[in-house]
């Protein structure tokens, strides 16, 4: 018989506040990247330059995660992990407050830049610190709900961006990102329990995390997984024109990260009995869509409900590939996570570098068969990595965070 929720003891609930908490913080990471895109022509305007050096100031966050989060990681991992929470939190506040005030193009592109290194430390941290409130065998739907922030900031952060500029002015809507790490302040104070740093004698380097078994597979396949996503994601646009719907991109988004949501719910049911078939079911379920995609991309509801299956399948995928990582490196979780950060956004940034190629030579239509052939690369490492990074059955007990996290 199934317990109550009233019956359930402390160490059987989640703690939704402090997991909650963490999405937001997430939610802040992405929005506050990806507000530029949509702000493009008023910051042009207001710094008087042009559209492409407005768009530096995302390439700047994302050099600033890409180049920071190794050094940051390894450098906090003697500080109590509240008190790194905060400091990323902070920074969020700080930077994006001088971005809502500078007048300078270049000191816009360093706060840019700094608010980018607050964000790589805060996604190496956030997968081990809800691992860590929760028992070994909640820790996948623990991860589940702290990740529940970024689809969403992923299909509204543009749109949101675009509609608060519009209403408020670009320089007020970084200010309101700013108010809101106030409260995400206080909540965090509130809320979210405080641990220990990882004691000195479990820190592993560098090397020894990138050799331990079952970590360099789990890596690869966030590369081959997340270029072949971001290569449609960036290029949405002109890939749905051919259907008639480049005027309805914001509602292709709406689609995507309203079936992204119920992936993470789906994900969160399953990570804990049977990480390696979810895995392994959502990375055919996206080579599936894709291949539709390839023949079928010109009929609109063809692709209402690839896109549909495509933020099913890739919902979930933060809480299973980091949960894998996490618990293939162990004690090293911390720069393990870490490398999944340069991971996932070199993906990000190589996806706007290989789009572009295909978009230019071959046209939108290039884009299914490019993303299939990484899709299987992605699939056969996962497959090949049955003993170690996606091993078969339920998580073992024993697959906690290590106490540092």
């Amino acid at each position: 018989m199934t317990a109550s929720p009233s019956l359930l003891t402390p160490d059987q609930r989640l703690p939704i506040g402090a997991l909650l908490a963490l999405a937001m913080t997430g939610f802040l990471c992405i929005v506050t990247e990806t507000l530029p895109a949509g702000l493009l022509p008023l910051i042009s305007a207001g710094l008087e330059i042009s559209p492409s050096m407005a768009g530096q100031m995302v390439t700047a966050y994302a050099l600033g995660s890409v180049l920071a989060v190794i050094p940051m990681t390894i450098a906090t991992r003697g500080w109590r992990r509240r008190n790194v929470l905060l400091l990323t939190i902070v920074g969020f506040l700080l930077f994006n407050s001088i971005t809502a005030l500078s007048a300078h193009y270049g000191l816009t592109l360093v706060a840019r830049f700094c608010a980018g290194v607050c964000a790589g430390l805060a996604w190496s941290l956030l997968a081990g610190y809800a691992r860590r409130m929760v028992a070994a065998h909640q820790q996948g739907k623990a991860l589940a709900v702290a990740m529940v922030g970024t689809p969403i900031a992923l299909s509204l952060g543009v749109p949101l961006g675009t509609w608060l500029g519009s209403a408020m002015g670009w320089r007020a809507t970084f200010g309101l990102m700013s108010a809101l790490t106030l409260v995400l302040i206080a909540w965090v104070l509130l809320k979210v329990p405080d641990y220990p740093p990882q004691p000195a004698h479990q820190r592993q380097s560098l090397r020894q995390v990138l050799t331990t078994p079952g970590v360099r597979p789990v890596l690869a396949v966030v590369i081959s997984w997340m270029l072949a996503h971001n290569i449609l994601y960036t290029y949405i646009a002109p890939f749905v024109a051919p259907a008639g719907l480049e005027t309805r991109v914001d509602l292709v988004l709406l689609v995507f990260g309203t079936f992204a949501l119920a992936g993470i719910w789906l994900t969160a049911k399953r990570v804990e009995p049977a990480l390696r078939a979810t895995t392994l079911a959502s990375l055919v379920a996206f080579a599936a869509v894709t291949l539709i995609f390839a023949l079928f991309a010109a009929q609109p509801l063809v692709v209402y409900l690839g896109v549909a299956a495509w933020g099913l399948s890739f919902g979930g995928a933060a809480t299973l590939l980091q949960t894998a990582l996490a618990d293939a490196a162990g004690d090293g979780a911390d720069v393990a996570l870490s490398l999944n950060v340069v991971a996932w956004n070199s993906a990000i940034a190589g996806s706007g570098v290989v789009g572009g190629v295909l978009l230019d030579r071959w046209g939108a239509a290039a884009f299914p068969w490019a993303m299939l052939a990484l899709i299987g690369v992605g699939l056969l490492i996962a497959w090949s990595a049955r003993r170690h990074g996606f091993t078969p059955g339920p998580r073992a007990p024993g697959s906690a965070a290590p106490s540092g996290h």
